[in-house]
């Protein structure tokens, strides 16, 4: 009786210390390839002084019909759309090609747009399987922080 209730005692340490064993979570990575409408923006300002102000801007249904599309080579291109003309209709107002750089380990993000010399970089702040934040920031005046955060959904192309 007593090796059984050894045996059992061995068995269940056994189990218990095995069990235990998945203190490693799995990341889950979603690619950025894709087509991407844009649905509202964040537009952020800080002075030296820390003084700082947020607008948030909600796409209306004309501007969600834009597109960023992210191919697997590196390249994609942007397609905006707002109301124009007499009477407003739903139009294409600009389409640019670009080029970008993602490194997913860093969530560093880099994109420079056909016919520019400067390209724009920041970060993904969040990607997931429908969703996509984007942040690029803005560096050319020293004396000012600025950012604008972008967020997309992913849609069929």
């Amino acid at each position: 009786m007593k090796k059984l209730a050894l045996l059992f005692a061995g068995l269940s340490l056994m189990v218990a210390t095995t069990a235990c064993n998945d203190d490693e979570e799995t990341v889950q990575e979603f690619p950025i390839v894709g087509t991407w409408k844009p649905v509202a923006e964040v537009r952020t300002e800080v002075d030296l002084d820390g003084v700082g102000i947020s607008d948030e801007i909600t796409y209306t249904t004309c501007q969600q019909e834009s597109r960023w599309v992210f191919n697997e080579n590196n390249s994609g291109k942007r397609t905006n759309k707002d109301e124009a003309g007499s009477p407003l209709t739903c139009s294409t107002i600009s389409e640019r090609n670009f080029s970008y750089s993602y490194n997913k380990t860093e969530k560093n993000f880099e994109i420079k747009y056909q016919g520019t010399v400067v390209t724009e970089k920041g970060k993904i702040v969040d990607l997931t399987a429908e969703t996509l934040n984007l942040k690029i920031e803005d560096d050319t005046d020293p004396d000012l922080y600025k950012a604008t955060t972008y967020t997309f959904k992913r849609v069929a192309p």
